[in-house]
């Protein structure tokens, strides 16, 4: 007998939304230069605030501000009283909770289940993990254990976050930087700018020195314009390859230190003694979770041909399971996709595999009237020919590939012109510690997928950008050599 789900919403009275938001520079909510924006709500095409857009003239104010503030005050600050900042900052996070995961859920579609458990967590976690290091940096670099002084920061940080997790990737950001002694000018996407606004204010609940973090919004011409500034000492980018590459031809030759997060192609790689029910869980979680907008996300399944047909069967009954609608409905499985533009995009590359010949499959799935919706959905017959097995599609969408033996699972994973994540389902541990060491990955799951912890570093090779944030090494990119 089935079951159906009563409507849970989560309320969004919560949340005060204003009808417009300014840019944050200097530590007070200030006009911007260029025309304004709508924040719209991809579940309901609602629009729910108008954004500031910074010009150029705006960027070189922030910049200004975080170079005074870097001069006259944080530089001077000792890293035990940055360190209570940022534990100051992190409590103020975990108390607002509530109010920051619906406001998430309703800018960027994701579920509020995800909003609530994952990100948020996650957000508050970062902050407490790197206040520890602040009064620690001489630890963070064991190479430099003989030097005679403390690692330096770097000055100015610019930084630009993408539009699937607003408010952990500006937690990856802000919190090292912070940590280190660096003042920030961060730029968010601009389709999901109110959570780093809401931040903005934690800022000032913290008594954060003005100018130590500013918040600029708007869109491409922006984010040029702060990679560019002459007086940004690092750029730390989260995106698409295609704007990491930009962004490494507008550094070259300068003085900017870079760090380069960008796109993927993940291999899931099921192995025929894994244990068949948790690895769906892990393919499940590793292509659906936050609607497929996941670089690391787990979008080629490779599994071994002897239990093809029974993980592919398992794995329709699992998917037929998943509920997909109101993100702010605690039920919600699958939330809604965070614009027009990379809806049409999903919708044209799954076209594109059923032309070249894959099979595609979705569960039936009602979507609703209103907003930006896309059915999970997999594609079987895939060869490593296809675009929807070579190109990043960004939503849920999971091609399907077999092989026989590790050495062809390794060679196919390796296949491809990304090397972010990668994981490995099986019973055997020495078969997991041999896989991880051919992957060529910068993070390896094994017998679980998209974990993500303070502690561990993230980050990718060829493609897939280089550097990495998390864990001690995330330190070492915004201190000097």
């Amino acid at each position: 007998m089935a079951f159906e789900y009563a409507p849970a919403p989560e309320s969004r009275a919560i949340v005060d939304l204003k009808s417009s938001y300014g840019l944050f520079i200097g530590g007070d909510f200030v006009d911007g230069s260029g025309h304004a924006f709508k924040s719209v709500s991809p579940a309901t095409e609602e629009v729910l605030a108008e954004i500031a857009e910074a010009t150029a003239n705006d960027v070189d104010t922030a910049v200004a501000a975080a170079r005074r503030a870097y001069t006259r005050t944080w530089s001077k600050t000792s890293g035990a009283e940055r360190s209570k900042y940022l534990f100051r900052i992190a409590r103020i996070i975990q108390e607002r909770s509530r109010e920051l995961a619906v406001l998430e859920s309703l800018d960027n579609g994701k579920p509020i289940r995800e909003s609530r458990d994952v990100d948020i967590p996650l957000v508050a976690a970062y902050f407490f993990y790197y206040a520890g290091w602040a009064d620690k940096l001489e630890y963070a670099l064991p190479h430099r254990r003989g030097a005679t002084t403390t690692p330096r920061p770097l000055g100015v940080a610019g930084q630009i976050i993408p539009w699937n997790f607003p408010l952990l990737m500006l937690a990856w950001k802000i919190a090292p930087a912070l940590a280190a002694g660096n003042t920030v000018v961060l730029k968010p996407a601009e389709t999901t700018s109110l959570t780093a606004l809401l931040f903005a204010e934690i800022c000032q609940q913290a008594d954060l020195p003005a100018g130590v973090v500013n918040i600029i919004t708007g869109a491409g011409e922006t984010g040029r314009a702060l990679v560019g500034h002459p007086d940004v000492d690092k750029v730390a980018f989260t995106g698409s390859t295609e704007v990491g590459k930009a962004i490494g031809r507008t550094v070259a030759g300068t003085r900017k230190s870079v760090t380069l997060e960008l796109g993927g192609k993940a291999a899931n790689i099921v192995f025929d003694d894994a244990p068949i029910d948790q690895a769906v869980e892990g393919i499940v979680n590793g292509i659906f979770f936050n609607q497929g907008h996941v670089c690391c996300a787990g979008s080629r399944l490779l599994v071994q041909e002897s239990v093809y047909d029974d993980v592919l069967a398992r794995l329709k009954r699992r998917m037929a399971t998943l509920r997909v609608g109101d993100p702010l409905d605690k039920n919600t499985d699958v939330g809604a996709i965070n614009s027009s533009e990379q809806l049409a995009r999903i919708r044209e590359l799954s076209a594109v595999g059923e032309a070249e010949g894959a099979e595609r499959w979705s569960p039936p799935c009602e979507l609703p009237d209103r907003g930006f919706w896309f059915a999970p959905t997999i594609f079987t017959g895939v060869s490593q020919a296809h675009r929807i097995a070579r190109e990043e599609i960004f939503g849920p969408v999971l091609s399907i590939l077999t092989f026989r033996t590790p050495a062809e699972a390794v060679e196919k994973a390796n296949n491809t012109p990304f090397g972010l994540s990668a994981g490995v389902w099986t019973d055997k541990g020495s078969r997991i510690l041999w896989m991880a060491n051919q992957l060529r990955a910068g993070v390896v799951w094994a017998n679980t997928f998209n974990r993500f912890d303070p502690t561990s570093p993230f980050g990718g090779y060829k493609e897939s950008g280089y550097g990495r944030e998390g864990g001690r090494h995330g330190l070492e990119a915004y201190l000097a050599e």
